[in-house]
């Protein structure tokens, strides 16, 4: 897997942005930290340059009396305007643990739909109560993707841009892998995501979490298929002894 910098000048005021290699593309994703509202602008801009067709937010905005991330999209019907774009909320559909929207993009005569996917049940350095709204939360990412946005990168972002923005890329190559071909590398992805960029999954409890999100989706496939049975033995133990240390 490779991971590089995008070194554009607007780009670059977007913190530590990089440009991730999934399962199935060289660029995949771009991770990034949550705009600043002095970032707002080459946020967008960046959106439109790389032709997104989906960004993934995986914080709120202020956490804990605490701004993460400026609300770089409109609070209602009414456009905003960023440099020569013109982002307009076209729909905006409030779940339990996630919010849906989709805005309309225009530069010139030319628009675009992006489709943004906030998740909102993810509190800062932590994880999730439990793994399957997660699981299903990538479930809708992963969809969009292949039916809508493959070829293109998908950003993903939380406040930093490290910690669980590492840990839903992670989970999706991890969950392609796991389909494509019966085994994970849990070790070996976040080990070269961090090679790129320190502290892609932050913390302890997100690598936790991660075998933890893997090992129930072994407990719920068919158990009749050998290698799915020997690669959970394996993640069992490794999860075992993750919490041990917790």
């Amino acid at each position: 897997m490779m991971l590089y910098f995008i070194t554009t000048v607007e780009l670059c005021r977007l913190t530590l942005l990089i440009v991730s290699q999934g399962y199935n593309s060289n660029r995949e994703y771009i991770a990034t930290q949550g705009p600043l509202p002095s970032t707002v602008n080459d946020f967008w801009k960046m959106i439109w340059e790389q032709r997104v067709k989906g960004i993934v937010m995986v914080t709120n905005c202020t956490e804990g009396g605490k701004t993460k991330c400026e609300q770089y999209w409109p609070a209602d019907k009414q456009p905003i305007f960023h440099g020569q774009l013109t982002i307009t909320l076209s729909s905006e559909q409030q779940e339990t643990n996630w919010t849906l929207r989709e805005f309309k993009l225009k530069h010139s005569s030319e628009e675009r739909t992006v489709k943004h996917f906030h998740f909102t049940a993810w509190p800062d350095h932590g994880v999730p109560q439990g793994t399957e709204v997660l699981v299903q939360f990538r479930g809708l990412v992963r969809s969009h993707i292949r039916a809508e946005a493959a070829g293109t990168p998908t950003v993903v972002h939380c406040s930093a841009g490290v910690g669980r923005t590492g840990t839903i890329i992670a989970l999706d190559v991890l969950l392609q892998q796991l389909e494509k071909e019966k085994a994970v590398d849990i070790n070996g992805f976040v080990y070269k995501m961090r090679l790129s960029r320190s502290h892609m999954v932050q913390t302890e409890s997100q690598y936790i979490f991660l075998h933890q999100c893997i090992m129930d989706i072994l407990q719920t496939n068919d158990t009749s298929n050998e290698n799915i049975y020997e690669n959970a033995d394996m993640i069992y133990a490794n999860a075992t002894a993750l919490r041990e240390l917790h």
